[in-house]
């Protein structure tokens, strides 16, 4: 029987898609699965879906921020007790970065979005600075700072930004995206169906057929 599998659109910009990338990563429920992770430009899908920004919604701007706040507690998920400086800042740099790392190294993904978001959501670094991602980046390879200096040198490319757009594209047309996080679930049948929001994640776990847990966070899991 095929393994459940799960494709998570991600941008470093968004706090749910860092805590769904987390969840990923950490909670045992996911460790049968078979993870992709796809980086993509959150404000193009926002563009091309014609959406507002949260932030820019009076009192959703407040409301996210404590949304944010009780999600991380509830699953102890380390984060800044504020937005970032800058919040929300433009990660076209970023995206392409893990876009070139991924053609490069398409088995340090995981590392380098773990080291961008504690970067960004626990350190509250410039995620709009080249040197914050360079070092995500270097990190990632645990390597010599030549090998991450290629990889950001690359991210400047035609065919790295090309690619970014189109995986973009892709979210919106192909699988429905309309923000973060966008989850694409297939369970052991094939059968494939997309979630939006780490609030669902209870969803995810069900339609792959996973033993949902019932302990702390997962208690309040739609």
């Amino acid at each position: 029987m095929a393994k459940p599998k799960i494709k998570l659109y991600v941008d470093v910009v968004s706090p749910f898609a860092y805590f769904a990338f987390y969840a990923l990563e950490n909670f045992p429920v996911f460790k049968q699965c078979e993870i992709s992770y796809v980086p993509v430009f959150l404000g193009g899908i926002m563009k091309a879906c014609n959406n507002t920004a949260p932030i820019q919604i009076k009192n959703k701007d407040k409301w996210i921020n404590t949304e944010r706040l009780r999600w991380a507690r509830a699953f102890s998920i380390p984060v800044l007790a504020t937005s970032p400086p800058g919040f929300p800042p433009n990660t076209i740099a970023a995206q392409r970065a893990l876009t070139a790392l991924q053609l490069a190294r398409p088995a340090a993904l995981p590392a380098a979005l773990a080291a961008m978001y504690d970067a960004f959501w626990v350190r509250g670094e410039p995620i709009t600075d080249a040197a914050v991602i360079g070092r995500a980046v270097a990190s990632a390879l645990g390597e010599d700072a030549g090998a991450a200096a290629a990889v950001v040198e690359r991210s400047a490319a035609k065919e790295v930004k090309e690619l970014l757009a189109a995986r973009t594209g892709e979210a919106v047309e192909v699988d429905g995206a309309f923000g973060m996080p966008w989850f694409v679930a297939t369970n052991a049948e094939g059968e494939t169906e997309c979630f939006w929001g780490f609030d669902h994640l209870g969803q995810v776990t069900d339609h792959l057929g996973l033993e949902r847990p019932t302990a702390g966070g997962w208690k309040a899991m739609l």
